[in-house]
Formats: C-alpha cells, sequence, structure tokens
C-alpha cells in the first residue's frame, strides 16, 4: 500500500519541477540572446546629426555621448535614428534612437560645433536706415551656440533695415533684419495678371511697402484694389 502511495507524489514533483523548467526556458534564451552594440547606436546617431548639418556653412565637429553601459537593449536589425519636432540639429542636442523589432527607444546626448564666420555691426546700425558694406565687419566662432538665423554672409545684410538699433560689436540676425523694399507706398507700378495660357498688364499706385515675394494692395486708375506679389523693378503680380 505505500509503495502505491508514492506514485502520485512522485509525479507532482516531477510535474513541479516541469513547471519550473518551462517558466524559466524564456528567460534563459532572452539572457543568451545578443545585445545591441552600444558603438553601433553612437555610430548611427554621429551619422544622422552629419546628414543634418551637412548643408551648414562653416567646420562641422560633432561629439556624441557614451551608451550606458548598464543598458541592455535586445540587438535590433535595423535601428533608426531621430529628433523630437522642433529639435535643432546643431549646439546641445539629444538624438533618439528606436527599434520596430524588438520594440525599444533610447536617447543620447550630444554637441555639435558649426566654427564659421558672422556678420556684426562694424559701427552703430539705427533702427530703419539701410545697411551699408561699409558698417559691417566678420568674425569667426561657433555660430551653433548663438541664436539660429545668424548672418553669414555679408550680402545678407547690405540693403537691408535693422527693426531696432544695434551697437557695433553686435551679430546679425535675418529676423532682426527689414528686406529693402521693392515696392513702395503712392508707387507707381505694373501690375501683371496672369493666368492659364494668358497674361495682361495694367498700371496702378501700391497702397503700402512690401519686399520681394511679399504681398502688397494695389489701387488701379478706376479705383479697385487688388493684392498681389511684389517683384523687382516695380512690378506686382497677380495669379487669377
Amino acid at each position: 500500500m505505500a509503495a502505491i502511495m508514492k506514485g502520485p507524489s512522485a509525479m507532482l514533483k516531477n510535474f513541479k519541477l516541469l513547471s519550473v523548467l518551462l517558466l524559466a526556458a524564456p528567460l534563459a534564451f532572452a539572457q543568451s540572446g545578443a545585445r545591441q552594440d552600444g558603438a553601433a547606436l553612437r555610430a548611427l546617431a554621429q551619422g544622422y546629426l552629419q546628414a543634418q548639418s551637412a548643408g551648414l556653412p562653416g567646420k562641422v565637429t560633432i561629439k556624441v555621448g557614451a551608451v550606458d553601459p548598464r543598458l541592455s537593449l535586445a540587438a535590433c536589425p535595423a535601428p533608426e535614428a531621430f529628433q523630437q519636432p522642433g529639435a535643432r540639429p546643431w549646439g546641445k542636442t539629444t538624438v533618439g534612437l528606436r527599434c520596430t523589432a524588438p520594440v525599444w527607444t533610447m536617447f543620447l546626448q550630444a554637441q555639435v560645433s558649426v566654427v564659421a564666420d558672422y556678420v556684426t555691426a562694424a559701427v552703430p546700425l539705427a533702427q530703419g536706415q539701410a545697411i551699408e558694406a561699409g558698417q559691417l565687419a566678420t568674425m569667426q566662432g561657433d555660430i551653433a551656440a548663438m541664436p539660429n538665423g545668424i548672418v553669414t554672409d555679408v550680402d545678407q545684410a547690405i540693403g537691408r533695415t535693422p527693426t531696432v538699433s544695434l551697437p557695433a560689436g553686435t551679430p546679425l540676425r535675418l529676423d532682426a533684419l527689414k528686406s529693402k523694399p521693392v515696392v513702395q507706398q503712392n508707387q507707381a507700378v505694373r501690375i501683371i495678371s496672369r493666368g492659364e495660357n494668358f497674361s495682361v498688364s495694367g498700371e496702378g499706385k501700391a497702397i503700402g511697402n512690401a519686399a520681394e515675394g511679399q504681398v502688397v494692395q494695389v489701387r488701379t486708375p478706376r479705383g479697385a484694389i487688388v493684392s498681389g506679389t511684389a517683384r523687382n523693378g516695380g512690378i506686382v503680380e497677380v495669379v487669377l
């Protein structure tokens, strides 16, 4: 009778042992699986920033932070680099790296320096007065550490007017300069109306000032008001 009772007990023990082994198998497999190479992730981030900064002037230097050695990610056959919307790919920045299968996302810090020439005011510049070449100077520095829109070519500033008075030595920014108007208020302009396979022209008088490519209103000899795009030579282009 005692020998008969031992059978179910032994079977129960074997079942428990088998259950433990089955539960441990996936964990053992995951632990033995291939892990993502941190150096490859850094290289991916480096390549992404190089591509993003390819059109910048000057000498570009990129330094990508190290991957935390405590981080253990499953190997990814095709990781992707990305940045959050609105993030600048230069200066002190962050690059995201993600994988869709297996699914994971991580981020690396980076520093992108861009040493290039930039334009400054050689003398005080008065608000509203057109800038001349002799009022400008060129310096060199890390433009990635400066605000967006730094002027890097004197031709970008000549003829424009500052929106505020600027002291000597101030780096110029495009958003602080107004373009030279190609159409001025009360100026007689030529209106060119364009449609599919035709164009007609007429005369008018500008109601306001406008730089190249800006929209301006024009009054025709009959008193009608039309809106068009200002072009060089006192032309206002109307698309019908």
